[in-house]
């Protein structure tokens, strides 16, 4: 079984591995309330074990006489001490649960598990992005990267064990490494922060953390085109100075609302107008004030593309694989729904690495593959 805690709902799977790169999975996904992703460790635990018990006992999967061994994807920060254990370093995607950080995450959902009679065994503690790795290696032993793009942004990759400092066994061999790279840069030297990204940042509940995953990931992308909005508002270039309640609370711009005005190619942009006026409650905007809009969303929209690119630029270098086929699995719905963030993160590794390099990469959508690759995981180490 795997177990998926990522940032906006959970998600159960059974998996069935049947060889040769193929399998069957059944899934059911969970939503994760806010009370429950700012409230006590605890109680967040006591739900994920009631949606593994209500998932078991609706697929007639329990087995009484025997454990089931779950892999645990956990889509956090964690210093991970061995395969099934992992100490939470900080909460990112707008998760601020009580009593968890510097805990064993994994101890704290088995006591669930064991306070409520649930004959599950956590075999492995595995990041979304190490997952997605695993997962798509399954089917293509080619693919060389694993990027979250979704609610929030990180990769992992192979790295050789001789270069892994902080290893001190044995070092002929290869290790997957999970970058958080979403929290490059928290000193604010390198990334090109605007006011409009340091005044989101100011009033996240990670303030000066997560710096680069905010610049790209979905949770953040709307509150930033959002404040640059105000901006205009407040300068009287757009909506003639006036603003409305719903747009000025923050968090109140979604990432969705910038993908319909992307591809709003209505000849008034009604589609524009209507998430402006009817739901944003706008008093009225003009053809330009809506023009002006989609030219803030796409620009925010291509510049998270571009420094998207910019990571998997690095990694290809550091690894020297610039110029060799590689296949980077990439799961999210930023990736996946958001309009022409592939084309742009193309885009932006051709100006990077040259349009012959660019060629090679091939940039795969694997689906909910953290799943996949924490069952994997999980019947590996219960192997072994």
């Amino acid at each position: 079984m795997a177990l998926d805690l990522g940032g906006t709902n959970l998600r159960v799977c059974h998996v069935t591995l049947l060889g040769n790169g193929e399998h069957t999975i059944r899934q059911q996904k969970y939503v994760v309330s806010e009370e429950l992703k700012t409230g006590p460790m605890r109680n967040l635990c006591d739900f994920i074990a009631d949606c593994v018990d209500s998932f078991l006992t609706e697929n007639g999967t329990i087995d009484s006489d025997s454990t089931i061994q779950l892999g645990y994807t956990f889509s956090f920060p964690v210093l991970q001490t061995s395969i099934n254990r992992g100490v939470l370093k900080q909460w990112t995607k707008g998760f601020n649960c009580s009593g968890a950080v510097g805990k064993d995450v994994t101890i704290l959902l088995q006591d669930s598990f064991r306070r409520k009679n649930i004959n599950v065994n956590i075999a492995a503690i595995v990041n979304d992005t190490v997952g997605t790795l695993m997962a798509y290696a399954y089917k293509h032993p080619d693919t060389t990267m694993g990027v979250i793009m979704g609610t929030g942004f990180n990769a992992s990759y192979y790295e050789d064990m001789n270069k892994v400092k902080k290893w001190t066994g044995k070092t002929d061999q290869e290790m997957v490494i999970n970058m958080e790279c979403g929290a490059f840069d928290c000193e604010r030297r390198v990334l090109p922060l605007t006011v409009y990204d340091n005044k989101m940042d100011r009033e996240s509940i990670n303030v000066h953390q997560q710096l680069y995953e905010k610049m790209v990931a979905g949770m953040y992308l709307g509150e930033i085109t959002r404040n640059a909005l105000i901006e205009l508002i407040d300068r009287q270039l757009l909506f003639n100075g006036e603003s409305s309640k719903d747009l000025n609370k923050i968090w109140s711009f979604e990432t969705a609302y910038m993908s319909s005005i992307e591809v709003d190619e209505t000849e008034d942009l009604c589609d524009t107008a209507h998430i402006l006026e009817s739901v944003l409650s706008i008093p009225s905007t003009t053809l330009a004030d809506r023009q002006i809009v989609k030219k803030v969303c796409n620009a925010v929209g291509v510049r998270a593309a571009r420094l998207a690119s910019c990571h998997i630029a690095g990694v290809l270098k550091h690894t020297g694989k610039v110029g060799q086929d590689c296949i980077i699995a990439i799961d999210g719905s930023l990736f996946e729904f958001y309009p022409k963030f592939e084309k742009n993160m193309g885009t932006a590794l051709a100006a990077i690495l040259g349009e012959q390099a660019r060629s090679k990469v091939k940039f795969d959508l694997a689906r909910d593959g953290s799943g996949l690759g924490a069952a994997i995981i999980a019947m590996i180490a219960a192997k072994n």
